[in-house]
């Protein structure tokens, strides 16, 4: 409680600096996570493919300056398959925006799965940075990323938005 105590204190300091973000608490009613989002998030649910597995994900938004926050989650039919939904994940939101992931690191702890990923590629011309976070938790399935404008993505921002996100 102490740290996302923290994390709200931390974004209303940085909204008081940023006028353009105007941060708020979110909680999924699909998915037990909450999380900040800098802007009213708008949320969508579809099936899709996560390499060989059909899921049905619920992507959370909001943009900023042309730099999209977004949480997606999925719940998988067996655990086992969370290793390779994460990779799919990963490989989809890198290929759309034609990049090279410039730094990757994976940790586990438990029923967890965490997989933080950096990545830059070009969108029409323009620089774009992704900057992920995958997390698989038994049969539950995360992204959280942020997406945008190499020029558009404020460090302090993004450290905001992915220390604010928890899984309750």
């Amino acid at each position: 409680m102490k740290k996302f105590t923290l994390a709200l204190l931390m974004a209303a300091a940085l909204s008081a600096c940023s006028p353009q973000y105007d941060w708020r608490d979110y909680r999924a009613n699909d998915a037990p996570y909450a999380v900040l989002f800098p802007a009213k998030p708008a949320s969508q649910t579809r099936a899709i493919k996560l390499g060989e597995l059909d899921v049905n994900m619920t992507m959370t938004a909001a943009e900023v300056d042309g730099v999209v926050f977004a949480v997606g989650s999925a719940q998988l039919a067996d655990a086992a398959r969370a290793p390779a939904a994460l990779e799919a994940m990963k490989t989809a939101l890198v290929n759309n925006i034609a990049a090279t992931v410039t730094k990757s690191a994976a940790s586990a702890s438990g029923a967890q799965t965490v997989l933080d990923v950096e990545a830059k590629g070009n969108r029409n011309g323009e620089p774009m940075l992704l900057i992920g976070r995958f997390i698989a938790k038994d049969k539950r399935v995360y992204q959280v990323i942020v997406m945008g404008r190499e020029k558009n993505i404020v460090r302090d921002t993004v450290e905001t938005w992915f220390s604010s996100f928890k899984l309750i």
